[in-house]
């Protein structure tokens, strides 16, 4: 069944939700921690955990994001500022089941390949896109094109892709089916999609892809869109 992953995106200790990135469209939720139980009282399996301030590089909620690892009995992807290899072990040492590397170290392809080697499966690999190209959120940097990364990545023996519209995030303007088929057919990874969801037929139009493995849903849960059990429900019902 495809794994649906509810997005806690933490900003000066508290759970916020942005807009195609911008950290100037954000709306504030309070605490992370009672977010996420919100969210495991749902029934959810995973939480996507992000600290944005070591995104945006003007600051960490390292601590607070170890604590709440630490405490929810539950799968966490830890995302946000992952880019060098002291914040991947500390992710995982605070009990992150696997981090989300940020796509601004593609720009060091052969480094990220050691990482992938060295954490397996613990390693996701953190594709923002725009078209085809690389860009990652937060940041007016470019990368190169997608493909030719992917086609790197998958002789180092990447795990998992996690795959965002940038154009999209935020936006609930339905998901990028077609650059999530265009990701499944030049690797045999799993793949994550995020970014767009806005509906529980966007849900089911993903999980009937049958090539993506989990889908992280943000801004539609936290307006009300549809409810995180209608949200498992939906995939489950594909399934």
């Amino acid at each position: 069944m495809l794994d649906i992953l509810p997005a806690v995106d933490v900003e000066a200790g508290q759970a916020v939700r942005l807009s195609r990135g911008s950290v100037d469209k954000e709306n504030r939720y309070g605490s992370p921690k009672e977010v996420a139980k919100q969210f495991i009282a749902a029934g959810t399996g995973w939480i996507h955990l992000v600290d944005l301030d070591a995104a945006f590089g003007r600051g960490s909620n390292a601590p607070l994001l170890a604590q709440i690892a630490g405490e929810l009995n539950v799968k966490i992807q830890m995302s946000g500022g992952i880019a060098d290899e002291s914040s991947i072990r500390r992710a995982l040492s605070a009990g992150a089941t696997r981090v989300n590397l940020s796509t601004v170290v593609l720009e060091d392809l052969e480094w990220t390949k050691q990482i992938i080697r060295s954490y397996g499966p613990r390693v996701a690999v953190g594709l923002d896109v725009h078209g085809h190209t690389l860009a990652a959120r937060g940041t007016k940097r470019q990368g190169g094109d997608v493909f030719e990364v992917i086609d790197f990545l998958n002789e180092a023996g990447c795990a998992r892709y996690v795959v965002t519209d940038v154009s999209r995030d935020g936006m609930m303007s339905g998901p990028n089916l077609p650059l999530l088929e265009e990701v499944a057919a030049r690797t045999d990874a799993a793949i994550v999609s995020s970014g767009g969801i806005s509906s529980v037929e966007d849900i089911k139009a993903i999980a009937a892809l049958g090539s993506v493995e989990g889908l992280i849903v943000g801004k539609a849960l936290y307006q009300g869109a549809f409810t995180l059990e209608q949200a498992l429900a939906a995939a489950r019902e594909v399934a």
